[in-house]
């Protein structure tokens, strides 16, 4: 992967790829191979955007396809990475969080359906309502509600309420 193709392309959305990554693991190695996943195939995958979407829009749903898949692989203990790089910055960045209630929001995040996962993230992000609503293919009022029932949710897990 060139190093062009990083700073243009992977770096301006590391933020949001290193949720969704932190969002589907549960450590730091799970997180690196992840985040590494995500980036080698967005790079083998750049010739194939079409640009009927936004660039963000594109790499939060490959980043997303590749964790759900990574996170069904490992599930079935086939683990296959192809690369085994992180570059420093994004690895001190993605470190166990020093503040312990993102800490504690993230394990809550994890304690949700793969789906609602993804739908908080995208909030979290402060997407709207329709740019969530035209990821997922669905009406921005269906996210509305999805999203106050995992606002819900997350509140009862944080209280202690909800395994």
């Amino acid at each position: 992967m060139s190093s062009d193709f990083y700073t243009t392309f992977i770096q301006p959305h590391s933020g949001i790829i290193i949720k969704i990554c932190r969002a589907y693991t549960n450590s730091q190695e799970d997180f690196e191979d992840y985040f590494q996943e995500v980036c080698l195939q967005l790079w083998r995958s750049k010739d194939n955007f079409k640009e009927d979407a936004d660039w963000s829009t594109w790499v939060y749903r490959l980043s997303l396809n590749v964790c759900l898949t990574l996170l069904k692989k490992k599930k079935n203990n086939a683990q296959n990475f192809a690369s085994d790089y992180l570059p420093l910055e994004l690895y001190e960045e993605s470190k166990a969080f020093p503040d312990e209630d993102l800490a504690m929001l993230y394990d809550a995040i994890r304690q949700l359906s793969e789906i609602d996962r993804a739908i908080i993230l995208l909030y979290l992000e402060e997407k709207s309502n329709k740019e969530i609503a035209d990821t997922f293919q669905v009406t921005p009022n269906n996210i509305g509600v999805r999203i106050k029932r995992i606002k819900e949710r997350l509140k009862k897990i944080l209280n202690g309420k909800v395994n």
